[in-house]
Formats: structure tokens, C-alpha cells, sequence
């Protein structure tokens, strides 16, 4: 009788499978840090798709941080800060399901459309940033 001298082992080495492991991770690891998260530069308040939510109430803070607020077909009244969110609240008893149009010159700073923001978020209102069409040559 011949006896087979070459035994298959059932122990699985996962030596190599960690080194492939070890090696994907350090790719991703590398990878991941020549990604800048601020890559993409933003030229606002210009934009080529426009909302089709038709806004009730118009905020617009002009370039010398003036206020301004209306509703409706209104003429734009202005308005401090403090005053803004009083107004939002009287604007949206009138109308339940409105929308906030945000005209902000482009020359205002990022804490002033912040408040805004923040004031509608508080109050549950739906923003549209307004912006305008991009030039054509």
C-alpha cells in the first residue's frame, strides 16, 4: 500500500492578509492628508439655478449692514437686528407655509447672513439665499 507522504495542513495562515490590510490602510492614511477640505473656492452671491419656492418675505442687508424687511408686495422697511426676528414671527402668522428670501450684498460679512440664518433656524422658517445669474460675455 502507498502512503501519501504530503499532508494538506487546515491551519490558515492570515499573515499576508494582514499585510494586505496594512497596506490599504496606509494608502487611505496618505491619501486622505493631501485632500484639502478647502479646495473649492466660492464667488457668492452668484448662481445659475434659480428656486422655484416663490419667497413671501424679503430680508436684505445692504452694504453698510443696513436691514431691510418685507412682505409680500410691501415696501422694504428697515429694521435692526433685534427687531428682525419679531417680524418674521408676525410675517409668519399671516402666511404658515412661507419662505425667507436672504438679498445680501455680496460685500457683507459671513456673521451678518449667519445671524439671519440663525434666527430663521429658531423660528423654523425655510431661507432661500437669493443670488444673482452669472455674467454673460
Amino acid at each position: 500500500m502507498l502512503k501519501r507522504n504530503a499532508k494538506i495542513s487546515p491551519v490558515f495562515s492570515m499573515a499576508s492578509m494582514t499585510d494586505v490590510i496594512f497596506l490599504l490602510l496606509i494608502f487611505f492614511m496618505i491619501t486622505s492628508t493631501m485632500v484639502s477640505p478647502n479646495a473649492i473656492k466660492v464667488l457668492l452671491p452668484q448662481g445659475k439655478e434659480q428656486t422655484s419656492a416663490k419667497p413671501l418675505t424679503r430680508v436684505i442687508i445692504d452694504k453698510d449692514l443696513n436691514y431691510y424687511a418685507a412682505f409680500g408686495n410691501d415696501r422694504e422697511q428697515p429694521l435692526s437686528v433685534e427687531e428682525l426676528a419679531p417680524f418674521l414671527q408676525g410675517c409668519a402668522e399671516r402666511e404658515p407655509e412661507m419662505y425667507v428670501a436672504l438679498y445680501a450684498d455680496e460685500s457683507v460679512p459671513y456673521r451678518e447672513i449667519v445671524k439671519v440664518l440663525n434666527i430663521a433656524n429658531e423660528n423654523h422658517f425655510k431661507m432661500v439665499l437669493a443670488t444673482r445669474p452669472p455674467e454673460t460675455d
